[in-house]
């Protein structure tokens, strides 16, 4: 039997706002083993991934696992593993779709819709261990994007479901599902990344055609209380329209392998720093009635893409595998990526790279 419970009253602070969430309860299983905070890829795996990334359109990928996932996944738009034994996914469940104008009214170019976004805890064979909800009955922020974890909170946007709008900057204690809200930011905001180096915070806009930072050492004080719109440290257009990202993985600050510096075209710059800091994004780039998903190795402070290869593998739906969420790891010195892009009803699949 599935429970119900609440946790704390909601609290307000002058710049953030930490709101109880309601959790629905499938298995008596702690959201985390032990209550026990794992370490993120930028402390575990982070250069071993960087150093992997050497692959080609021509990469063998081996189906190492097809994981089905229990209940309704509605749209998976960001997943992250947080340790061993758990899968924290966002989903977005739509109660009334958006409507495109026949102009633009606003900045826009269609209606807000209405949904709720939520956050799935899976163990890795996908049997649910909670639903915790996001938004609340009649918030136009309802869409939760890519998520990604920091060693410390799963991060993530709630947004508006459609392209220059509106999006609240969030964080979620894995421990106990507590979801504190930081600051607004006057556009969509979809992919997130927490630089824990530079203490940054890194979003993607609609279709990742921008990337904007945030300073957290500025936070509370810097910014604009809520409801008011904080304005970025800096914004940076995304050079690449390859692919649309739709989920990043921070993995830390990495020297770059020569072969990555000569791919992107830097090996040569004498005043080029090897030492990046980088993300991995997963997406698809749409040219006219053709979907070609695709991986890259993106630069955070520049938004170029140090390394990049198409993904022609699909779902068994028919799905492009990243379509949706993405996330990485290294086994026994081998890459493997993991991908869910079905919607309502998910599969996990899990490909190694050689």
């Amino acid at each position: 039997m599935r429970a119900s419970i609440f946790l704390a009253t909601a609290l307000a602070a002058s710049a953030s706002a930490i709101s109880s969430s309601n959790i629905t309860i499938y298995r008596n299983e702690s959201f985390l083993p032990g209550n026990k905070l794992p370490e993120s890829h930028s402390t575990t795996d982070g250069r071993d991934i960087v150093n992997l990334l050497s692959l080609r359109g021509s990469t063998t990928w081996t189906l190492i696992s097809k994981i089905k996932m229990e209940g309704d996944t509605g749209e998976p738009e960001g997943m992250v593993r947080v340790g061993d034994e758990r899968l924290f996914v966002t989903s977005n469940q739509y109660t009334s779709p958006t409507v495109k104008y026949n102009k633009t009214i606003n900045g826009t170019d269609r209606t807000a819709g209405a949904g709720f976004s939520h956050m799935l805890i899976y163990d890795l064979d996908g049997k649910r261990i909670a639903n915790a909800s996001l938004t609340s009955a009649g918030d136009i922020e309802y869409h939760g994007g890519g998520i990604d974890y920091d060693g410390r909170y799963v991060w993530i946007a709630l947004a508006q479901y459609r392209p220059n709008s509106t999006a609240t900057i969030a964080r979620i204690d894995p421990l106990n599902l507590e979801v504190t809200r930081l600051f607004r930011h006057d556009d969509h905001n979809g992919g997130i990344v927490h630089d824990t180096i530079t203490n940054e915070l890194v979003t993607l806009n609609w279709n990742g055609a921008n990337a904007t930072t945030w300073s957290l050492d500025r936070y509370p004080k810097g910014f604009t209380a809520i409801p008011g719109f904080t304005p970025p440290r800096r914004e940076v257009p995304n050079p690449s329209f390859y692919v649309g990202y739709q989920d990043c993985k921070y993995l830390g600050h990495h020297a770059m392998p020569n072969l990555l510096l000569a791919q992107a075209g830097w090996w040569s710059r004498c005043d080029f720093n090897p030492v990046r800091p980088v993300m991995l994004c997963g997406g698809v780039g749409t040219f006219g009635q053709l979907s070609l998903g695709g991986l890259a190795l993106v630069d955070l402070q520049t938004m170029l893409p140090l390394w990049k290869v198409p993904i022609t593998l699909t779902s068994d739906l028919g799905v492009s595998l990243t379509e949706n969420p993405v996330d990485v790891q290294v086994v026994d010195g081998k890459l493997r990526v993991w991908f869910m892009p079905d919607q309502h009803n998910s599969t996990l699949y899990i490909y190694e790279a050689a």
